[in-house]
């Protein structure tokens, strides 16, 4: 383990080291079992870069997609790109390293981004309720609302937001003494493992991060489901079954999106304890950073008609159905 020495205490000459590097353990040791977790995660890693790719360029390509609706799908997918970067690559550098170790700056510079990108998904996805709530609920307002220049001050809101939200939170964390050991069972830095290892308790510091994730996390999710709530009720007055039918088609995928990601960050850091046992941590992690981005391009595509025609038009698909 590397160490440095921090500063002496009085006239023992007894000093206090604390940890410049962390080891981030990942999901196991045995040579079996890392092959398999580090193609399988390789597979899933470039199918989501592909996948959250294709997207963009559709979205870029096609101009019947430059409305707001897929503006903010093809920055969302962007989003994803970048999400799922800032974790699995380190994450398969260290299931072929042997010593598994991560710098304390790398550390939480990881997690910074790791948790900002995730904060600017959060709001994206409340951004594209509140679009799909004018949509259905204002259909004569919406052109005047939601403009152009509108929908990018909302783009630009969300990304600026979630990275200006996290700073504080990482700078307390990173001032707390971390003398050893410096072993985090996890694949990536993740706030409940380092106050497991912090020297000394931090019982305010821990219930101001995870009162903060709460409030992340509830703040948008609350916003999704009135603007979901609103959209349900004017759905139902629809009279024409076929209204109701595309209209619960344009919003029932972005639902799912939303049901996979809040459901497993709601199991992760809505509660102020760290009693989950590693392992559950880890998938559920894994679930949220990685799984859920590869669905996303899947679940939008598939129940989107015009999206489906410009991803086969940029995957070069269109020859098949001539």
């Amino acid at each position: 383990m590397s160490i440095r020495m921090e500063f002496s205490l009085g006239s023992q000459n007894n000093t206090i080291h604390f940890v410049t590097e962390f080891v981030l353990l990942g999901f196991s040791n045995q040579g079996e079992m890392q092959a398999f977790f580090f193609s399988s995660i390789l597979i899933l890693y470039l199918l989501t870069l592909l996948g959250n790719g294709a997207i963009v360029c559709a979205v870029k390509w096609d101009r019947r997609l430059h409305t707001p609706m897929y503006i903010f799908l093809g920055n969302f997918a962007f989003l994803e790109i970048w999400y799922v970067s800032s974790t699995i690559p380190n994450m398969l550098v260290n299931i072929l390293s042997e010593n598994k170790t991560i710098s304390f700056s790398a550390c939480f510079l990881q997690f910074y981004f790791f948790f900002s990108l995730g904060t600017t998904e959060c709001f994206f996805l409340s951004v594209m309720a509140y679009d799909r709530y004018l949509a259905i609920c204002r259909p004569l307002h919406y052109p005047s609302i939601m403009t152009r220049k509108f929908c990018v001050v909302l783009i630009c809101v969300c990304w600026v937001s979630g990275f200006l939200c996290y700073p504080v939170p990482i700078v307390l964390i990173s001032q707390l003494p971390f003398c050893g050991p410096n072993i985090i069972d996890h694949f990536v830095c993740d706030p409940g493992p380092l106050f497991a290892l912090s020297c000394v308790p931090a019982p305010s510091t821990e219930l101001l991060c995870y009162t903060f994730n709460s409030m992340i996390i509830f703040g948008p999710f609350l916003s999704i489901l009135g603007s979901y709530t609103l959209v349900l009720r004017a759905v139902l007055r629809v009279p024409s079954g076929a209204g109701r039918t595309k209209a619960f088609s344009t919003c029932g995928s972005h639902l799912v999106v939303v049901s996979l990601f809040y459901g497993t960050l709601m199991v992760m850091y809505v509660s102020p304890t760290s009693g989950n046992p590693a392992g559950m941590q880890k998938i559920v992690t894994l679930i949220y950073s990685a799984l859920t981005p590869l669905l996303n391009p899947l679940i939008y595509s598939l129940r989107n008609k015009d999206m489906k025609n410009a991803l086969k038009k940029v995957l070069g698909l269109t020859t098949i159905q001539n």
